[in-house]
């Protein structure tokens, strides 16, 4: 007898769920104490599971962070995307805006981010890799999208690539970190769409 594709035991579809909620309470936990501070055993003991139970999921703290990382991007993937083709040209710099504003409604996912970035500078912190691939993508996709706009008429031809590219990044990283800080008086969503109506006033092709 056979099954339909889509067909999933209540075995593996109670792994799926714990599995999810593991990700889930190593991301606030992860936010919060960064790896080094964040136990294997503490975020069993919060998923409801024993530690051998999540060790079975994942099997080192390393792996869980892997996880949680990749969970990540996948939800700001599809955020960005969905399944429809990069965005370019000015359209990069609008999604980029409605991610800031996405992100203003998810403290633990920011705090995750800056913590573990700052952590990550260390060659041997697990996430170190996933940093530097995080950020080559961003500046791999932001090139291509003011290379597009300038080869579409939508940025002057003498926009400076590279410099848009890294200072785009410099402030979302900024913004994020003194958002944290000082959430009553950082507004991270106002202050973006401010830099980019900045650079369209210097670089967008009237």
């Amino acid at each position: 007898m056979s099954f339909p594709p889509v067909y999933r035991s209540r075995t593996e579809e109670s792994g799926e769920e714990s599995r999810a909620k593991a990700v889930a309470v190593a991301t606030e936990l992860f936010a919060l104490g960064g790896y080094k501070g964040t136990s294997v055993a503490r975020v069993a003991a919060k998923t409801g599971l024993s530690q051998s139970g999540l060790l079975h999921h994942f099997p080192s703290k390393a792996a869980l962070l892997a996880a949680v990382l990749e969970e990540r991007d996948r939800q700001d993937g599809d955020f960005l995307t969905g399944s429809a083709r990069p965005l370019l040209g000015w359209a990069a710099f609008d999604g980029l805006q409605a991610l800031v504003a996405r992100n203003s409604t998810r403290p633990h996912l920011v705090g995750l981010f800056v913590r573990l970035a700052a952590e990550a500078i260390e060659p041997a912190h697990p996430a170190h890799g996933w940093v530097q691939a995080h950020y080559a993508g961003t500046r791999r996709w932001l090139t291509d999208a003011v290379e597009h706009g300038k080869a579409h008429g939508e940025f002057v031809a003498d926009a400076p690539v590279g410099t848009i590219v890294r200072t785009t990044i410099a402030v979302m990283d900024g913004l994020q970190q003194q958002w944290l800080l000082q959430p009553e008086e950082v507004s991270m969503v106002a202050e973006f769409e401010a830099f980019v109506a900045t650079l369209r006033a210097r670089w967008a092709l009237l």
